[in-house]
């Protein structure tokens, strides 16, 4: 819709923006997939986490 106002589309970009950075910083900081593998390596029969 172009009729909008493009104050209103800066701000949707704007905060789509912080939206992607926050995510990837946190995700770059807790690192799940290293915690599904630690609790992994704990296990002595390793058991699939989902079945298909």
């Amino acid at each position: 819709m172009p009729q909008m106002a493009p104050l209103l589309w800066l701000f949707m970009f704007i905060f789509f923006i912080l939206s992607l950075m926050m995510f990837l910083i946190l995700n770059y900081f807790i690192k799940p997939f290293k915690i599904y593998s630690f609790l992994n390596s704990s296990h002595n029969t390793p058991l699939p986490l989902w079945k298909l």
